[in-house]
């Protein structure tokens, strides 16, 4: 069954599991992916949410029928963030049997990255990693399936162009930035648009890990900027509010990353945070179709795989984006290619993945042979006190721009 038809089964919900349909998905071997989190230390914040997605999605697989009658087993492992941790586990899955992977960590990806590369088995690294892995000439085995943020960045200054009646020239945008790889990441990107559209760039590094904003939103209010793009995580959203008050910004001229979700609404406050921008790799809230039915389906009757609370809340679609698309790649590597999957049936099945959406978790994303990202977009939402309200559509901007900076870094990369 497809994933989309999964999605829409709804109206399928009292007649899921019955007999013959669980032994069709129970007979037959199971898919493994292994999921390598950072369950304990640095990325809880969205670690369990993910996880707690994808094994919902595989509960609802199974019980209408599996993946071409094959049941998705979720294999769930915490490396802490550490780099060897993650190697270990990446090993002894790999002599279980597991190839298809996701370690939901940049450093960690990173560590394993070569390895995935050298045996041939599937790396996931949606929205972590390498922001270059998008070049499946050189990442063969690499799918990071959605936006990089190389590309998110792109996007965002796209929207600010647009609000500003399509001229950046007399413009000013300030980003401000954890000071480590993560929030160095966009620079590069930021800089090169500066220089093609005329605005002036102002950079505003934060040190980890994030509490003191002080001194750069001081500075924010001495230059102005008509708006500040903002790469920092969790609670450094909250001390960014608490600042743009006290330095009279106004909120709607903040535009955050991806990484902004409900637990950070509630801690801004819901009335304060009215206005806040959020470029966003997934539809947020729950009327999502795949989310309001896990909502109706399992957890009205107690049965979901962790709390509700998790369900509502961005990172659980982002968790259900990242696995539909895996789930579609084993569908199409099934009919495709048969029986079993292989590494190879599971790359070739990415690459043929075209115009799928989750059903509208995500943007349309169609992954070739060059493009394994699926095509870099995201769109821009505002929080209107209650909810997040999209204000564009989906769409990737600049993007001969971004692959010139993808080319650049790949053709630097050796598995060595």
């Amino acid at each position: 069954m497809k994933i989309k038809q999964h999605i829409k089964a709804v109206a399928l919900t009292a007649a899921l599991a019955t007999g013959a349909t669980m032994a069709s998905a129970q007979d037959k071997e199971p898919i493994r992916f292994g999921l390598c989190f950072d369950l304990s230390k640095s990325y809880t914040f969205i670690s369990p949410q993910v996880a707690q997605a994808a094994q919902d999605l595989a509960m609802y697989t199974n019980e209408n029928g599996g993946i071409e009658g094959h049941p998705v087993e979720i294999v769930v492992r915490d490396h802490g963030n550490e780099p060897q941790r993650g190697v270990e586990c990446y090993e002894q899955l790999k002599r279980d049997g597991v190839f298809i992977f996701n370690f939901l960590s940049t450093p960690v990806t990173n560590a394993v990255l070569p390895r995935a590369m050298k045996d041939g088995n599937v790396l996931m690294q949606s929205f972590v990693g390498r922001g270059d892995a998008v070049d499946g000439e050189v990442f063969e085995w690499v799918f990071p399936v959605g936006p990089t943020y190389w590309q998110q960045a792109a996007n965002d200054v796209a929207f600010i162009k647009n609000q500003m009646d399509g001229d950046l020239g007399d413009a000013k945008i300030g980003f401000v930035y954890l000071d480590y790889p993560f929030g160095q990441e966009p620079i590069e990107i930021l800089k090169t648009l500066s220089e093609k559209e005329g605005f002036e760039l102002e950079l505003y590094p934060v040190p980890l890990p994030g509490s003191d904003q002080s001194g750069a939103w001081s500075k924010i209010r001495r230059d102005k900027p008509d708006y500040v793009i903002s790469w920092l995580l969790a609670g450094g959203h909250v001390v960014a509010s608490k600042e743009m008050r006290r330095n009279r910004f106004p909120i709607d001229r903040y535009l955050s990353v991806n990484w902004l979700n409900e637990v950070d609404i509630a801690n801004i406050g819901a009335e304060e945070a009215k206005g806040i921008l959020r470029g966003t790799n997934v539809a947020g809230g729950q009327e999502v179709p795949i989310v309001k039915t896990m909502l109706e389906t399992y957890y009205a009757n107690g049965k979901g795989s962790g709390p509700e609370s998790l369900v509502r809340d961005v990172y659980y679609n982002t968790g259900m984006a990242i696995y539909s698309a895996g789930f579609e790649a084993a569908r199409i590597a099934i009919t495709e290619n048969g029986w079993p999957i292989t590494p190879e049936s599971m790359k070739n099945a990415y690459e043929s993945i075209e115009n799928f959406d989750g059903d509208g978790v995500m943007a349309p994303v169609t992954v070739t042979g060059e493009d394994h990202g699926g095509g870099g977009k995201t769109r821009v939402e505002q929080w209107d006190g209650e909810t997040w309200v999209p204000l564009t559509d989906w769409s990737a901007d600049y993007l001969d721009v971004v692959w010139d900076v993808i080319k650049e870094s790949s053709e630097k990369f050796t598995v060595e």
